[in-house]
């Protein structure tokens, strides 16, 4: 028998269309059946490693986890990854097609819709549900022409919408019927409910705005879905949540993190937040790097390069040199590791026009981009504490030079990384690292909890955020709106 489907679309950004199919997917695997989740196109930085060979986006990992399913390119076909202001990396079925403006990209999209609708059903033949999420507002009718991330997808592949609305925000009865007023009315037609989510107060104060939805789109609404607090514990896909990662306490091991234009993979960075004893910083541009850290990370970036630019922009370099010179701990992963070296050569232009640009020198070593990207889960030994390490690599470009000869790592009997000789800055590609537990514990020393079992607390969390959707949702009745 064909999965049934249901898709969950946005009257914009950032309204909990990811949480919501992440805590589905765990309520409806608790209820012993098969469900897989679906993005046609995404747009994210944060991407995972996929069992077949590719990469996905990070929402989409986390959903797949909830389900209990093993990653596959297929949940997520089309990937976008911002290298610049007006232009992304075009990742399709996991691997990287080609770089594009964004005005290109919204011309040719269109031929990509067949792989899209292959992606689809070959996940809808593992599955008793596919639970699909649109990208940011379905009623941005001007990118309506070749769409394939929201109502485009939904026609071509007869799948049914429920639109979700953001209350917290405000305004979520003028979102939620303009949008019905917006769009096309054969897209419209295609709306079986509305949903009200992330609500805070008396649910009964609200039971007027629910008739009054329910009679203006003439479909029911479900909700209002409240707030769910530890939302934050989850990894988080979206920029947007950089916002909250700013510390909030006076922890006894501070952290600082420049905070980068492009940073990619920024959920390495969960498992230290975590911690309660850590006071992570992402330090915003035109801020300085705090006095008191005792450890500088470096993290990814998609345009590495130009990134490093705006590190000197910002005069983050002085900062990084002058915690260098006083004893800090610095830690680069793949693009920050990069720029910890004595050069980074674009020579075939692939992040931009191509050239040199010099690093800051703290390792001795030297990185030339290449066109193939490594995209690989990786089980390693942490060289300097015999603790183990599972990651993943995703990067483009070699670095070589003396300090790889002081590895990061073991992977297998193969170094990786680099140390320069004191010991006190080194730097990795692998990705993922602090999930580990023993590893942070041996980085953090007596600042770490020995309570804190990061991969533990993020399954209880989904099954908390399935508890709760449970309580506060009808899934019965969702459930019967999937075709």
């Amino acid at each position: 028998m064909p999965a049934k489907s249901l898709m969950f679309m946005g009257t914009g950004s950032d309204v909990g269309k990811s949480l919501l199919v992440a805590g589905l997917c765990r309520a409806l695997a608790n209820r012993g059946l098969r469900v897989a989740p679906f993005k046609p196109q995404n747009m994210s930085n944060n991407a995972a490693v996929t069992s077949d060979g590719g990469e996905i986006g990070r929402a989409q990992a986390l959903q797949a986890r909830a389900a209990r399913r093993e990653l596959i390119t297929a949940m997520n076909p089309v990937l976008l990854k911002p290298e610049q202001e007006t232009g992304s990396q075009v990742v399709v079925r996991g691997q990287r097609r080609a770089s594009m403006s964004a005005r290109t990209y919204w011309q040719e999209r269109g031929k990509l819709m067949p792989e899209v609708l292959a992606a689809f059903h070959e996940l809808a033949a593992t599955a008793d549900i596919v639970l699909v999420e649109g990208a940011g507002s379905a009623s941005e009718v001007n990118l309506r022409a070749n769409d394939l991330a929201n109502f485009g997808f939904a026609q071509a592949a007869n799948v049914p919408v429920v639109l979700v609305g953001d209350i917290h925000r405000g305004g979520v009865i003028a979102s939620l019927v303009g949008t019905f007023a917006t769009i096309d009315p054969a897209d419209a037609a295609r709306i079986r409910a509305t949903m009200v989510n992330k609500f805070q107060g008396d649910p009964a104060l609200f039971a007027d705005g629910i008739r009054f939805l329910e009679t203006r789109t003439g479909t029911p609404c479900f909700g209002p879905v409240p707030w769910f607090a530890d939302a934050a514990k989850l990894p988080a896909e979206d920029v947007l949540a950089l916002e909250s990662y700013t510390a909030d306490r006076a922890g006894a091991f501070t952290i600082a993190v420049p905070r980068l234009p492009r940073i990619a993979n920024f959920d390495d960075l969960d498992p230290l937040r975590a911690e309660p004893g850590v006071s992570l910083v992402l330090v915003e541009p035109g801020q300085p790097l705090p006095r008191n850290a005792d450890l500088i990370i470096l993290p990814g970036s998609k345009a590495t390069r130009s990134d490093l630019a705006a590190l000197r922009h910002n005069g983050w370099d002085i900062d990084i040199s002058a915690h260098h010179r006083a004893g800090t701990r610095i830690l680069g992963i793949c693009g920050g590791y990069q720029m910890l070296g004595r050069t980074i050569a674009d020579p075939d232009g692939i992040e931009g026009a191509p050239g040199t640009s010099p690093g800051l020198g703290l390792l001795d070593v030297e990185t030339v981009l290449t066109p193939t990207k490594q995209l690989r889960v990786e089980h390693a030994t942490h060289a300097a504490s015999g603790t183990a390490i599972s990651g993943y690599h995703m990067h483009m470009g070699t670095t070589s030079g003396p300090d790889t000869a002081r590895p990061f790592a073991q992977v297998d009997a193969t170094p990786e990384g680099a140390t320069s000789p004191d010991g006190r800055v080194t730097g990795t590609y692998l990705h993922g690292l602090f999930a580990a537990d023993p590893f942070r514990r041996a980085v953090l020393g007596n600042a770490a909890s020995p309570d804190l079992a990061y991969e533990a607390s993020i399954e209880q969390t989904l099954d908390d955020l399935a508890a709760h959707l449970e309580n506060h949702l009808d899934i019965d009745a969702l459930l019967a709106l999937a075709e």
